[in-house]
């Protein structure tokens, strides 16, 4: 599964670099290094995890996990290649880190808890950059000090705030929770002190940032980790794939879409003006699938997509409702007194996962995706790095 996920982040990525308003800033960030970044440039390990993290991340089309509400690969991955990349160290010493990296956000996610999502935090930013420094640590092999240090470093710069959702600072968020990440671990290899206990300790980061400190017993997690084939928000999957099968959506006069609570404070912008508020909002995704509007293709989350007069004017028919009894992957839709629902948690076979992974990745870059997924599979990273970072 973790190997679905660096396909899947490989592609993000490549196609992400080409999103708008991200060339200037990654131009910036120009200093020469030893690791490589999606836009082509060298720069030093926590720069290259930085880009290569808010890169991934600009078309919120990577993989997600329902169990803290936060996107695993975006944070982990960047910062687990920047750091293997400058090394020299085997691809599956990378994945190794990765997998261990990703483990360890999403069970930081589950100690922190729902409070801390609900409140306003990115879990993806808070929870990621602990996992991103997991993941760093292990590849350069701290000790437990220096790992004890650098978790408490870390927990002294993770952030991230939901607010910045629709807007570029979302996947900037991801970024900077990479490089938060291998900064950490560079410091702490290098003696820079911290408190004992970043996270559960008087003041810690749980303590600070409404963590429930909830008790979360060691199992594998990221078996249960969920690709998007919706190029929007994973709280509106669900709703889409519900939707997917009704034939006469263009005619119902009214819609009402039944989804868990948490999702109205983060997906259901009623009106999108732009492509990112479109990711969005229940409304707008719905209208897509009902004019035909495939919402796998990201070139379709366009301002002129959330603009359009017969979109804007079909989604006022669209209702959303909170319902304390569905789970987060669950959504229902009725029109009139035909109900359609489907659970983003029904177990999908790794064959038909590894398939729909390899379809969405030819589509968002091609031939391409073919060449990287052989790289991952002889386990060669510097023909991976050179595949996705050219």
């Amino acid at each position: 599964m973790m190997r679905l996920s660096l396909i899947d982040w490989a592609a993000c990525g490549i196609a992400g670099r080409a999103e708008g308003g991200f060339a200037d800033w990654c131009a910036t960030l120009t200093s020469l290094g030893p690791a490589s970044r999606f836009d082509g440039r060298r720069s030093t390990m926590a720069e290259a995890a930085l880009v290569n993290g808010t890169l991934s991340h600009a078309l919120d089309y990577d993989d997600t996990h329902f169990a803290h509400i936060g996107h695993p690969s975006v944070a982990v991955i960047p910062a687990a290649l920047a750091v293997a990349d400058a090394q020299g160290a085997p691809l599956p010493e990378m994945l190794d880190a990765a997998l261990l990296g990703a483990e360890a956000s999403v069970a930081v996610g589950l100690w922190l808890g729902r409070d801390h999502y609900q409140i306003g935090y990115h879990q993806t930013a808070t929870s990621g950059a602990f996992g991103a420094t997991v993941a760093s640590g292990r590849l350069l092999d701290l000790d437990p000090v220096q790992m004890c240090h650098a978790l408490g470093l870390c927990s002294t710069m993770a952030s991230g705030l939901k607010s910045q959702f629709g807007t570029m600072g979302k996947p900037l968020n991801a970024g900077l929770a990479a490089r938060t990440g291998v900064e950490a671990v560079l410091w702490a290899q290098s003696g820079m002190t911290s408190s004992e206990d970043g996270l559960e300790g008087t003041l810690g980061f749980g303590e600070t940032h409404h963590g429930a400190g909830a008790d979360v017993p060691f199992v594998w997690r990221m078996g249960d980790v969920s690709h998007k084939f919706h190029a929007c928000c994973h709280g509106l999957h669900a709703c889409l794939e519900a939707l997917a099968p009704i034939v006469d959506l263009r005619d119902a006069d009214a819609v009402e879409i039944r989804t868990h609570p948490r999702w109205l404070s983060v997906c259901n912008i009623a009106d999108p003006a732009t492509g990112l508020e479109a990711k969005f909002s229940f409304g707008h995704v719905a209208a897509m699938t009902a004019f035909g509007i495939p919402t796998a293709d990201i070139n379709e989350f366009t301002d002129h997509c959330a603009r359009r007069p017969d979109l804007a004017g079909w989604r006022q028919r669209v209702t959303v409702t909170a319902d304390p009894e569905f789970s987060e992957t669950q959504a229902c839709v009725i029109i009139g007194d035909q109900s359609y629902s489907a659970d983003l948690a029904i177990p999908e076979g790794i064959d038909k996962r590894a398939e729909r992974v390899t379809e969405k990745a030819r589509a968002l870059v091609g031939a391409r995706a073919d060449d990287v997924m052989q790289a991952i599979d002889d386990d060669d990273l510097p023909r991976f790095t050179q595949l996705v970072m050219s």
